[in-house]
């Protein structure tokens, strides 16, 4: 499902015009993004869990040249399925 297509999901659900459920996905995805910088996670009790991860630095191999290369530390976005989300995949 793309962005697009979630947008006009949430507007046959809620019966919000295309642009409010629009705004309404960006405020969410922004509100997430906020909560992820200030806490390091967003818990959606049911739904998931969205959070801040260090990855260590490692070793690599650049596959171009095969010479091995340092990767740097870093954070990266992470997603846990609550349980109600794990038993709809199901």
């Amino acid at each position: 499902m793309s962005k697009t297509e979630l947008v006009e999901f949430i507007a046959k659900q809620t019966g919000l015009s295309k642009a409010a459920a629009a705004r309404a996905l960006t405020a969410t995805l922004d509100g997430i993004t906020t909560g992820i910088k200030k806490t390091g996670k967003v818990v959606l009790i049911g739904f998931g869990t969205f959070a801040a991860k260090k990855r260590a630095a490692r070793k690599g191999i650049n596959p171009a040249t095969k010479k091995e290369i340092k990767i740097p530390a870093k954070k990266v976005a992470t997603f846990k399925a609550g349980s109600k989300l794990k038993a709809a995949v199901k």
